[in-house]
């Protein structure tokens, strides 16, 4: 791909992303949703970030590995407890990225 074509593509995302931004919130104060699609829309971050990470735990080598030899859901188990138990964001990722390379490290020995 040569530069003009990488311009152009990044040019592109640009436009679609901020077209559709813009209009959102242009638009924000004159269209009122009904309260259920608005109670729904708060659970799409929750959704996107599963359908994300959910594959990326448990088939870390493109394939199933539900096993305590499996890093990745180790920290994921771990940071869904500490979730559960004190729902503070920080936290919670804090203590998945600390179980992870803990394990990740215990099992590479």
């Amino acid at each position: 791909m040569s530069l003009l074509d990488s311009v152009l593509v990044i040019l592109g995302m640009f436009l679609v992303t901020f077209g559709v931004r813009f209009v959102l919130f242009a638009r924000a104060h004159k269209v009122v949703m009904p309260v259920f699609l608005d109670r729904a829309l708060k659970f799409v971050p929750v959704a996107v970030l599963t359908a994300i990470i959910t594959p990326m735990i448990l088939m870390p080598d493109q394939y199933m590995a539900i096993t305590l030899l499996n890093p990745w859901l180790l920290g994921g188990l771990a940071a869904f407890a500490v979730g559960i138990w004190r729902q503070q964001q920080l936290l919670t990722i804090l203590v998945g990225v600390v179980v992870f390379f803990v394990a990740k490290y215990a099992i590479s020995l």
